[in-house]
């Protein structure tokens, strides 16, 4: 159980100091992962950029993800659901221009640009405050393989087995805290996990330019 997201970020940050020698880059996704990600790069001085994956959400219910994807276009279907809810490919299309703008407009609000992060023959290190499904993950690092990486590692304070298993598969090296017996939502292992605001995040980004 973590206190809040900066005291995940904490316990974290001590995972990570083996990674000083390699002059990784931070990707933190926003709004919670920057929060965790705050300190690691605060105490070893790693470079640090943002992304932000988006889900795709069914028709009827915008909270169930059909889809997820990032902001060079790279996405990843959930064919199962789209088959058995019968979702027509004009909405997916329009969905994933939606969230594709929706990534954009965060991005220059949080940073100023809307440019990938250089990642190219770098160790990137991925970080958020935990992961439920995995899909809208699983879009980023997709489009980070896109750019060339040359190690990807994830890092987060709690996710299932089955999720970590699954992500072993196609990063270098998932690392994560506390992997519970029987996994609920991400929230429930935190004792304050209201959500981050954007004057959370407006604060970070101002002391991490300011270091």
């Amino acid at each position: 159980m973590f206190i809040n997201r900066k005291d995940a970020g904490e316990k974290l940050s001590i995972r990570l100091k083996k990674f000083k020698d390699q002059n990784p880059i931070i990707l933190a996704i926003p709004r919670g992962g920057i929060v965790t990600a705050y300190d690691t790069i605060k105490k070893y001085g790693f470079q640090w950029d943002l992304i932000i994956p988006r889900k795709i959400g069914s028709p009827n219910n915008k909270e169930i993800a059909i889809g997820a994807i990032s902001l060079d276009g790279t996405y990843l279907l959930n064919e199962k659901y789209i088959d058995a809810l019968n979702i027509s490919k004009e909405y997916i299309e329009k969905e994933m221009c939606n969230q594709t703008e929706e990534i954009k407009k965060r991005l220059n609000k949080y940073k100023g640009n809307e440019k990938f992060p250089n990642v190219k023959d770098k160790t990137v290190i991925i970080i958020d405050d935990g992961i439920a499904t995995g899909f809208t993950i699983q879009a980023a690092i997709n489009s980070i393989k896109k750019h060339d990486a040359k190690k990807i590692i994830l890092a987060i304070p709690v996710a299932s087995q089955s999720i970590i298993s699954l992500l072993e598969k196609i990063v270098d090296e998932v690392i994560c805290i506390f992997v519970p017996y029987e996994f609920y939502a991400v929230g429930s292992y935190y004792e304050n996990f209201e959500q981050t605001t954007d004057e959370e995040v407006f604060n970070i980004i101002h002391k991490l330019n300011n270091l």
